[in-house]
Formats: C-alpha cells, structure tokens, sequence
C-alpha cells in the first residue's frame, strides 16, 4: 500500500510546485540500431544505425520531470558555444514550464552522453565533455540568479554530476541562499566528500555513493541507516534518502526519535535504468516544495523511481501514471497495469524488442466470473505479455443497455489489473476495439468460442500481418447478464 492518506490530492498539489534546479546539463543522444554481424576489420560488432533521439539529461532530466509532474521550473546551468548547446537550447524550447538560464562558457564543451542501443539494450555509451570548475566570475553569475529565484522557488535542487559547474564553495553559497529565504535544499550528490553538501537539507545517494563516502558497508537496511546516520553527523544535513536500485529506499533523520524507513522496491521488468535517480529527485523535490510530508515524499519518489526504470532511456514520470502505481499497487504487485495506449504501445514496442509475443484480448468484464477467468487464462497460455482492452462506461451502456455496467469501469479496470494473467489493462471508449487491435498490432487475438471467426473485430487485420486468431473454449454456465437476472429476482 502507499500508506499515503490521498494520493491524488498529494499528486495534484505537485503541479503547484515551484523549483529552483542547478547543476551540470547534458544532451543525452539515443543512437538506435541493429548488430548482425562481426567486422572483418576486427572482433568488433558493427553497428548500423536507424535513428538518433536527442532529450535534455543530468540537471536538464530532473527539468523534464518536474515539468512531467505539472511542476514550474528556473533551471540554472552552463554550456559551451557549441552545436550541442543549440541542440539544448532548441529542447528547452519544448519544455514551456522550464525557464532555462544558461550561462555561455567558450572554455568549455556542452556534455555529451551517447548510447547506442541495440533490441532496446545498451551497446555502448561514448561521453564528450569537459570537466573542470566555473570560473568565479560564473560562480558569481549563478549566485545573482539563485537569489532572483528563491524569491517565488519552494525548493532548490543541486543536481551534481561533477562536471564543475557546481564547485566547492558555489554549493556553500547557494545553500547559504536558500537558507536565508527560508527553503530547503535537496542535492543529488557525486563523488565520496559529502561534507561540501554541508547544511544542506536532504541528499539522496546510492549504494555505490554512500559506501563511498562514509568507507562503511551498505549491504543490509541497517548498515544503511548506519552509514547514512554517519553522514548526517559528518555534514550537518537534516536527513539522506538512500536510492537502493530494486531494492527501493531508506529514509534517515536526523531525528534521535526518527527511526528509519525503508521502501521496498517494485518488481517490475527493468527496460532501463538510465535517469530514474533524476525521476526521483524530481519527484521528491515537488512534494516537498508544496508541503508533503517528507515520508509521503520519499514513497512518491519511490514510486516514480520504480515507473521510470520500465521505459527506454531517460524517460519521464507523468502524474497519472504516478496515481496509477500509488492506487494499484498492492494489487498489481507494484506493475502499472492500467496505462493508455499510447503509455501501451510504448511498452509493447520494449516487448517486442525483447522478442517477447503479444496476446489481446477486449470486452466489457462486467461483474468478472469464472467465464472471464477461463477465457483470460487460455489468452494469455497463447502468448508472453496479454493486454486487456476494456469497455469504457459509456460504450459498455450502448452495448448492453441501461443499467450496466453494475461496475465501473475504475473497478473493473482495478479488478482485471490484479489478475496475473493480465498484464496491461487500456479502456476504449468505441464500440468495438478496432482502433486498438490496428495500433497495437498483437501478435494473437483472442475472442471467445461463441464468435465465428469472420465475426471476431479485427481478425482480417491480425491475419493481413500473418498474426493468429484464438477462439478459447467458453465455461459454460456463467453470464454477466444471467447473473444480474438472477439478482433482480
């Protein structure tokens, strides 16, 4: 369970939020392509490329998720007088809620981080940057705005990525900024001398990071919350929110009555793990600039965290996706089942990529029964990943007439979503789901035996790409409608 008293009230407060986010900017470039074969030249695969994405990363990707969450953003960070630097700025131009400000430094290299990615797996990473601190007039520069932004900021974010735009005594003086306007400061954290983070609010490192930074096992919850009580004492911070990969969190206060909290992980396929600290950070840096209580803070970023690490690259955590894991995870085992299609053909696009057959299946499941149990057993027996399209409350009433559904479609999308033979639920609001079956091209379609083949919505389309259609065997004895009759009397 979340344990959050009203997460879509806490969820919808995140697009009040008001961010202040500083630190190092990159350009992520996803190079897309295929390996089939071994060079001649040397035992090296060779790569040819299909495509290139470009998205704003480091700083710039905890911007994007704060603006995914509804949050307004002053972002500050540097660049150098390179095409890059083009590329970052023309990004930004798509992000409305950024207000970017970025300081122009001829002396240095706008970061490049590139993966090449093969049947959505890395290959290879390739980074172009250059590393070294802002000169003091810069430092002096980011200092003028950070103290323009606390004015309306709820929080400021120091996103370290050790590229040098934050320096030693640039981070003390931002802090020493947000404390005079009375906002906390989160900083996520890089390198093993936390002590330059000194005063700061909260700081959210990994397992690699804490361990090396306190020189203290991290291997059970309580040498975490040991070593994290070690750095709260060695810098004088207020509390560290220790990111544990799949594992989940652990939040410590500096509280003597604080005991530490720990937030299990979400098992879930991991496409990709890139940027879900920044989703995190982000995530964690909204609820608290608009009061959230830090605990329902660190289980909201925990939530996104876990969402971000099933999409390809550094990808970003919408609201209702948010909602979607708070409201259902202790019935999805922590999957976010109930998405759109669009959120859907994103994910069936990863399956595929992981060779993995598509199953779907649709109807209204009104008052579900052994009928549907059987029916969605057999679907899903037929393939590795079987969506579910569900009637939506208005098309179920044309089809089925006044007085249905008896449920919603909130509690029938819930109820189907917590089935294991589900793994993805999309509601339609047509009356027949051909729009879907053409978008989402399964691999089978499967309908009940008491539809004739040349009767079943979208079996020419599946068969037109050499799909397969399923007619499953029905359980006899066991209607929706016969149930309700049976009711009424």
């Amino acid at each position: 369970m979340s344990d959050i008293p009203d997460p879509a009230a806490a969820i919808d407060l995140l697009g009040n939020a008001k961010v202040l986010c500083i630190g190092d900017l990159m350009l992520d470039r996803f190079v897309a392509g295929e390996v089939e074969r071994i060079s001649p030249e040397a035992p090296i695969p060779v790569f040819r490329i299909s495509g290139e994405t470009k998205m704003l990363g480091g700083a710039g990707n905890v911007a994007r998720n704060l603006s995914a969450l509804g949050a307004v953003t002053e972002f500050i960070a540097a660049t150098g007088d390179d095409a890059a630097a083009a590329d970052v700025t023309e990004l930004f131009r798509a992000e409305p809620a950024i207000t970017p400000h970025l300081l122009l430094d001829k002396d240095r290299s706008t970061s490049i981080k590139t993966r090449f990615v093969a049947a959505h797996q890395q290959m290879m990473r390739a980074d172009h940057e250059t590393v070294f601190p802002l000169s003091s007039e810069k430092q002096r520069e980011i200092l003028d705005l950070a103290n323009k932004a606390m004015k309306s900021c709820g929080v400021m974010v120091l996103s370290d990525y050790g590229k040098g735009v934050l320096t030693p005594s640039g981070v003390e003086n931002l802090i020493a900024v947000a404390a005079k306007a009375g906002r906390p400061v989160i900083v996520d954290p890089k390198g093993d001398n936390f002590t330059r983070y000194r005063e700061a609010s909260l700081i959210t490192p990994n397992l690699r990071e804490l361990a090396a930074a306190t020189r203290m096992p991290v291997s059970s919850e309580e040498e975490i919350a040991s070593a994290a009580c070690t750095i709260i004492a060695s810098c004088g911070v207020d509390a560290v929110l220790v990111t544990r990969s799949a594992d989940g969190m652990t939040l410590v206060r500096s509280s003597a009555k604080r005991t530490p909290e720990h937030f299990s992980g979400e098992a879930r396929e991991v496409f990709d793990v890139s940027g879900a600290g920044d989703t995190a950070v982000a995530t964690l840096a909204a609820a608290v600039a608009v009061g959230v209580d830090l605990s329902d803070a660190a289980r909201l970023a925990n939530a996104a965290a876990g969402i971000s690490v099933g999409k390809a690259g550094t990808a970003v955590v919408h609201g209702p996706e948010l909602l979607g894991a708070l409201r259902h995870q202790d019935l999805l085992s922590g999957d976010v089942k109930i998405v759109s299609l669009a959120e859907a053909l994103e994910r069936i696009n990863l399956w595929h990529g992981k060779d993995l057959k598509v199953g779907f299946t649709n109807g209204c499941f009104d008052l579900l029964h052994p009928g549907h149990i059987s029916l969605l057993d057999q679907a899903k027996a037929a393939c590795d990943r079987l969506i579910v399209g569900l009637n939506s409350d208005l098309s179920t009433t044309r089809l089925k007439g006044k007085g249905r559904p008896v449920q919603g479609e909130s509690a029938r999308e819930t109820v189907l979503a917590s089935l294991a033979s589900v793994d993805l639920v999309v509601v339609f609001s047509e009356d027949t789901p051909i729009r879907m079956i053409e978008a989402i091209r399964p691999d089978v379609l499967v309908k009940g035996a008491d539809y004739r083949l040349d009767e079943v919505v979208g079996s020419d389309v599946v068969k037109g790409y050499g799909g397969r259609v399923l007619l499953a065997e029905i359980k006899n004895g066991h209607s929706t409608t016969s149930t309700i009759e049976r009711m009424a009397k």
